[in-house]
């Protein structure tokens, strides 16, 4: 397996509850892009739209040697069993959860996406973080 690209700042605004695997639907110059790295999830978020879920603001940069024109920035079809995007979905509905995308990485020769689905922050908890950490950087300067 073949880390692309990881969402950091996603552990940073939300609390993670669920993971899924998930195969993206990509056309081929932008699977060359992906492999090349030029990709970006960091304000990526999906939607379910008819019983599909989508992935939309991933932006992945246009392959340099290809002719056509695609947006980088369109929605992109995930490739899950019906039965995850129905949990996915009860989840989004009941608790007020979002699903953002975590990593997306190579494995077997599939580009896949971890998604999870994720209760955001409030400020105040990001505040505490912040100073949770450097606290500890500080305990570990002075041992």
């Amino acid at each position: 397996m073949k880390i692309i690209v990881r969402n950091r700042k996603a552990n940073f605004d939300y609390y993670i509850l669920n993971t899924y695997e998930a195969g993206i639907a990509l056309h081929g110059s932008e699977v060359k892009s992906v492999r090349q790295g030029k990709i970006s999830i960091q304000d990526s978020y999906a939607l379910i739209i008819e019983g599909e879920i989508y992935l939309y603001n991933m932006h992945i940069s246009p392959y340099n040697k290809a002719s056509s024109d695609i947006d980088p920035k369109r929605k992109r079809k995930l490739l899950l069993h019906k039965n995850q995007i129905r949990k996915i979905e009860s989840q989004i509905m009941n608790k007020g959860l979002t699903v953002i995308p975590t990593e997306v990485y190579i494995e077997r020769g599939l580009i896949k996406v971890k998604i999870a689905s994720a209760k955001g922050k409030r400020k105040y908890e990001k505040r505490d973080k912040i100073v949770e950490k450097e606290q500890r950087r500080e305990m570990r300067k002075h041992l």
